[in-house]
């Protein structure tokens, strides 16, 4: 397990936005942590500790910051990668879920087959607030017959209490950082 104070230096590479998107959020924004080669080696390395060797089939990347991230994940986990996308993005047959959110509500598609049933999937999205949006992605990967095995984040806003509902429904997840 990586310690947290070997992880400072991406921690430094976190760019705090306040009242974006509304006022009151504090938006951190990760665009510097992967314009910087090195930072995102690291968070990559980190991520990539966390996870089994051989325990993943597909990195099902979440819309949009996880697609970012995913493909070199996968590539080092020797896994595919399946995009999960906003309504309206994917051509072809799709499956779907419906969300709640603070604001509304919403939902995640991806295409119908994307993955053979029983694959092993990885959920990664760079972060995780209020969970609605992994709850989501996770019952999708579930309902299109894949094996969930877990969650990975750059960042957990853990006052949000998302980590907690993936943990309440016996979902495991890791994130690297922690606001």
């Amino acid at each position: 397990m990586t310690h947290p104070s070997d992880l400072a230096p991406l921690r430094s590479l976190i760019r705090t936005i306040p009242d974006f998107p509304e006022p009151g959020i504090k938006f951190r924004d990760i665009t510097p942590l992967l314009a910087d080669a090195r930072g995102l080696t690291q968070a990559l390395d980190a991520l990539e500790r966390s996870i089994e060797p051989a325990s993943v089939d597909i990195v099902a990347a979440i819309e949009a910051r996880g697609f970012l991230l995913a493909g070199a994940l996968a590539q080092r986990l020797g896994a595919g990668v399946v995009p999960v996308r906003k309504p309206g993005k994917l051509p072809g047959p799709t499956l779907g879920v419906d969300y709640a959110l603070e604001y509304g509500s919403d939902r995640l598609e991806m295409h119908v087959g994307a993955f053979a049933s029983g694959s092993r999937v990885l959920v990664l999205d760079d972060l995780i607030a209020t969970g609605g949006t992994a709850v989501a992605c996770g019952e999708l990967v579930e309902r299109a017959g894949g094996q969930l095995i877990g969650f990975r984040f750059l960042i957990d806003l853990p006052a949000l209490g998302g980590s907690a509902l993936l943990a309440a429904r016996g979902w495991g997840s890791h994130a690297l950082l922690r606001y």
